[in-house]
């Protein structure tokens, strides 16, 4: 049956689908053939490293539908990347690259039907790698699951939006130098809550992040990096630590550079 879903009213949010992908690593450190299971809660123990130290990583892409009703990703393998450079960081077994394309390309395929109509929205895909293991104490856990759900969602903004209002803030800082910040981790998404909750009570859509070692330097925006242009220069923030490698991030620098002939400095 297909979803009954209202694709010219869709918001960034969560809509249930058919499935997800699942598979779980034990204290070999080897990461078990996962499958599609039905999407639903699953069982975690009290005592699970994710509840309870925050070892989790996470990713973000989207399928998209084109005029001929073709499913395409972008650059997928890039995340792949990252997810295994956040997962180091976090002491969790990375995931090997080929498996996560599959997981991702075995979701999209099962759910295809949930994927919006060209120019009405896209299908976000969240790969999640969570410490789930009992751990009491600051360790890292001894078993993880990897997820792979997926859902509907329209524009990250809604609405006609002219342009973006950006609070820039020098009494919170996303991350420290040296810390996770060029890590999916989860931790880092939970500090930015309160910061960017009074941006919006002040009419602002986000926060802009400056460095926390130089405030007279810009980091990055709460879900974005940063770009600016002057005249034939695209200047960004350089990836010091603290910014994560955006995949839109590095895509803006090749077209920059190798299409429109700009100067790109970091």
């Amino acid at each position: 049956m297909e979803p009954q879903i209202d694709w010219d009213n869709l918001t960034f949010s969560h809509t249930p689908t058919r499935s997800m992908y699942r598979a779980t690593c034990d204290e070999g450190g080897e990461w078990q053939e996962g499958s599609i299971i039905p999407f639903g809660n699953i069982e975690l123990s009290p005592v699970a490293g994710v509840l309870n130290y925050g070892q989790g990583v996470f990713e973000g892409t989207k399928a998209f539908r084109t005029a001929k009703d073709r499913a395409i990703l972008f650059r997928p393998e890039m995340n792949a990347k990252r997810l295994q450079s956040s997962a180091k960081r976090l002491c969790i077994p990375p995931i090997p690259e080929e498996m996560f394309l599959e997981a991702v390309e075995q979701i999209v395929k099962d759910n295809g039907d949930y994927i919006p109509p060209l120019d009405k929205g896209s299908l976000y895909i969240r790969p999640v790698i969570w410490g789930t293991g009992p751990v009491l104490g600051v360790k890292p856990s001894r078993s993880y699951t990897f997820i792979v759900y997926v859902s509907p969602v329209g524009h990250y903004f809604q609405g006609e939006i002219p342009c973006l209002h950006i609070k820039v803030t020098n009494f919170y800082h996303r991350v420290a130098q040296k810390g996770t910040g060029d890590a999916k981790a989860i931790g880092n998404y939970a500090s930015s809550l309160y910061p960017l909750k009074l941006a919006k009570e002040l009419g602002y859509n986000e926060v802009m992040y400056l460095n926390a070692n130089n405030e007279n330097l810009v980091d990055e925006l709460g879900a974005a990096n940063v770009f600016a242009l002057k005249g034939d220069t695209l200047l960004t923030p350089g990836l010091s630590g603290s910014i994560l490698p955006g995949v839109t991030r590095d895509s803006t620098i090749q077209i920059a550079r190798e299409i429109l002939g700009l100067d790109v400095q970091e």
